[in-house]
């Protein structure tokens, strides 16, 4: 195998048209470098993009949102200031992913771009209305987060792009995101709920380890002042969450005890959503 650093963008673009599928992109590399050891992985090409100065940005404006580049991690995320003012519940989110060791290599782009089910930064992103952008040399295209996971651990970038950065429009509204995991042994997701309520009254949940990619509910609408704290309207909301999700039953949880855990962790959300600042 051999091992490239580009130092510019163009340089890395170039090397993953040149040699396709026999090249994979190293940013973090907690997954990439298990999954070569473990030999379930295989590449002849290893560029890793770390050095690369557009994929360390992270930079917040209030007229265009949140920008955070391929190579960003999941602790620097957490760490910046602009997150934590705006963005809670990234925070939340990234703080319930694995540890604090994994935390400094993870990066917030391979989380989404490894397309686990239970990808804990999957469900924030996707309630916050998140999109990727990839490059090649083709050029750039936005892919709307919601339409990114196209399978178990599978997503639509093509052979020759590169996912460069993911933007976050401005905030407007308030979120949370509710995990269950086991208590003993490794951090195994159960199920993972994000909630956001903007200030318009358009209401957006997204669920982790409850279908084959992470999933975003479609058609919640839009809710009224007390809406949430009215028994009726919450118990339409959850049967709507139900109806969409598919989880399996495996060693860590079974698709019943999945099914029960939804319920209960989204009536958690909207109560929180539901009360006033």
């Amino acid at each position: 195998m051999e091992y490239f650093k580009p130092a510019s963008l163009d340089e890395a673009v170039e090397l993953i048209d040149q040699y396709g599928d026999e090249a994979r992109v190293l940013a973090g590399g907690t997954d990439i470098i298990v999954n070569l050891r473990d030999k379930t992985l295989k590449c002849r090409y290893l560029v890793d993009i770390k050095q690369i100065p557009a994929m360390q940005e992270l930079q917040y404006s209030d007229d265009t949102g949140l920008t955070i580049g391929g190579a960003v991690t999941i602790n620097q995320l957490m760490q910046a200031q602009p997150v934590i003012d705006h963005y809670p519940i990234l925070v939340q989110a990234g703080r319930s992913l694995a540890n604090n060791l994994v935390r400094n290599r993870a990066t917030f782009m391979g989380n989404l771009c490894n397309a686990s089910p239970a990808a804990d930064m999957a469900p924030a992103a996707l309630v916050l209305g998140a999109a990727v952008i990839a490059v090649s040399k083709a050029g750039t295209r936005r892919i709307p987060l919601a339409e990114f996971f196209s399978g178990v651990k599978k997503n639509v970038l093509k052979k020759d792009e590169i996912a460069l950065k993911i933007e976050i429009p401005p905030p407007g509204g308030k979120g949370i995101y509710l995990k269950k995991s086991r208590i003993k042994g490794h951090d195994l997701s159960q199920v993972g709920v994000a909630g956001y309520l903007s200030n318009s009254g358009q209401l957006r949940l997204a669920l982790g380890a409850v279908a084959p990619v992470p999933l975003l509910v479609r058609g919640l609408g839009e809710v009224r002042d007390g809406d949430l704290q009215q028994e009726e309207r919450v118990t339409a909301i959850v049967n709507r969450v139900r109806e969409q999700v598919d989880p399996i039953s495996d060693q860590r949880a079974s698709r019943e005890y999945r099914l029960a855990m939804v319920a209960y962790l989204v009536r958690q959300v909207l109560e929180f959503l539901g009360k006033g600042d």
